[in-house]
């Protein structure tokens, strides 16, 4: 089993397989999905970061309510526009829309973030609980997140690292 899937080492030789095969990397160079995917990603941390602060101060202070429950839900569209440009960037790259081997388990947990974030917003939308218990919900949800975009932070860190330089290429 783990000798057909790329995300483990091959036992014989040591070596990890390549996150893409190199018709996959011209793919993924070529599609505007990937340039996409770069601004989004950024973008959506930085939300992120303003937020988390927002819903602490919030947590904090008792104040400041309508500013944290704002940044959740432009954070939680935010995601729902990476999670679905992403799903497309699989596709072109991969020939699949989600659960790819080289990004399965970014995918999974990738669900676990969407499930939180939404719960937040039916909590809201539906007035269940308390405000606090909804920023604590939004709490979880961002730890989620953080755990999620280190995941692929290590997996760009990781493709990153197998890239063959183009001179090196040519000279094979």
């Amino acid at each position: 089993m783990r000798a057909n899937n790329p995300q483990f080492s091959d036992t014989k030789s040591g070596a990890t397989a390549p996150l893409y095969t190199p018709e996959e990397r011209i793919r993924r160079d070529s599609t505007r999905w990937t340039l996409v995917q770069g601004i989004l990603a950024p973008i959506q941390f930085l939300i992120f970061l303003i937020s988390l602060g927002l819903v602490l101060r919030y947590l904090e202070t008792g104040h400041g309510a309508a500013a944290a429950t704002a940044s959740i839900v432009a954070k939680t569209f935010t995601l729902y526009t990476i999670m679905i440009t992403g799903s497309i960037w699989e596709k072109v790259v991969f020939g699949k829309w989600l659960f790819v081997p080289a990004f399965f388990w970014e995918d999974v947990f990738s669900m676990l973030v969407l499930a939180l974030h939404t719960a937040y917003l039916v909590a809201l939308i539906g007035g269940y609980g308390t405000e606090r218990g909804r920023m604590l919900l939004a709490l979880a949800a961002y730890a989620t997140y953080a755990i999620n975009a280190t995941q692929f932070i290590l997996k760009l860190r990781a493709a990153r690292l197998q890239a063959v330089p183009a001179n090196m290429a040519l000279a094979a």
